[in-house]
């Protein structure tokens, strides 16, 4: 007796499913089109994007961009282990800093609970000023021409702690803290074998704000980085910007280098150091992405 496989009934029909599929491919295109017209631009020639404009297509290919900023190729892989150093330090540390501070300001049972989220809050309005600081970091902690100014300064947020914090209250029950105490296990027990594992899609979106926080950041070289073998690679693009904008607009230019100066790439560089500075921060995406679909705290807690 031949059996008959119905669908089942909670399956969504044909059309939905394709129609979904078809949004979402639709989605992904207009997610990557300016992607894919930044690394056209990148690989044009300079004199076509200054005629004919910007083209996914290009007209006339040209390696000059990569050329010129690829010039000094040992400056630009020490920039890049630079950044990948700091961004790794910085979001592991970060992220966890972030979370001993978030985790006792979601406890009810904390005093001064407010107080401690008054200053947390405070910190997002208001800081010490330019000058205080670098006197902090240079004078008194002479870290100077070190990696340590290149992490401490964006090691927590004030916002970001808001929302790990806003995250732990939500997603873990206090009947659990409360079960934990009564096993015996002390804060650090607790802070370690429960709340981070029970965090781990909050802790992965911090991850990932930080990470980005780090891997864009070169205002901090700017002020604190005086040798080139702690320059990070944003850092070093925006060196590269500023040379550009310097050689294409200074008067003092002879005129036997003015063919040179036109020659000189401008907006197809720009869009090769925007190749060269989102290529390994868009790795972190799908690294994290699988903590953020996964259900942590369901049916921890019953009744």
């Amino acid at each position: 007796m031949k059996m008959k496989y119905r669908t089942s009934p909670d399956r969504p029909p044909l059309w939905a499913r394709v129609f979904t599929h078809m949004l979402f491919i639709f989605i992904c295109v207009i997610c990557l089109f300016p992607i894919l017209l930044v690394f056209a631009i990148s690989i044009s020639d300079e004199a076509a994007i200054s005629e004919y404009g910007y083209k996914i297509i290009p007209r006339v290919l040209s390696p000059r961009s990569y050329e010129f900023v690829l010039s000094d190729f040992r400056q630009i892989m020490r920039g890049y282990m630079v950044s990948i150093v700091v961004t790794v330090a910085g979001t592991i540390l970060g992220t966890l800093i972030t979370a001993m501070i978030a985790y006792p300001l979601s406890r009810k049972d904390f005093p001064f609970r407010r107080h401690f989220a008054f200053f947390v809050a405070f910190t997002m309005l208001f800081n010490g000023g330019l000058v205080p600081w670098y006197l902090v970091y240079v004078k008194m902690l002479g870290v100077k021409n070190t990696i340590i100014p290149l992490i401490m300064p964006l090691l927590v947020n004030g916002f970001n702690v808001i929302i790990l914090r806003t995250f732990i209250s939500a997603n873990i029950h206090p009947a659990i803290i409360e079960s934990a105490v009564i096993d015996g296990a002390g804060e650090m027990q607790i802070f370690f074998r429960i709340v981070l594992p029970l965090s781990v899609t909050g802790l992965a979106a911090i991850a990932l704000l930080v990470s980005l926080n780090y891997w864009n950041d070169w205002y901090n070289a700017l002020l604190f980085i005086d040798t080139k073998k702690l320059f990070p690679l944003q850092f070093l693009m925006y060196r590269v910007n500023v040379s550009i904008q310097v050689l294409n607009t200074s008067s003092f230019i002879p005129d036997a280098a003015a063919a040179a100066r036109v020659r000189l790439p401008n907006e197809t560089a720009r869009m090769a150091m925007s190749i060269f500075g989102i290529g390994p921060i868009v790795l972190a995406y799908p690294f994290l992405q699988k903590y953020f679909v996964r259900g942590l705290t369901l049916g921890s807690v019953k009744g």
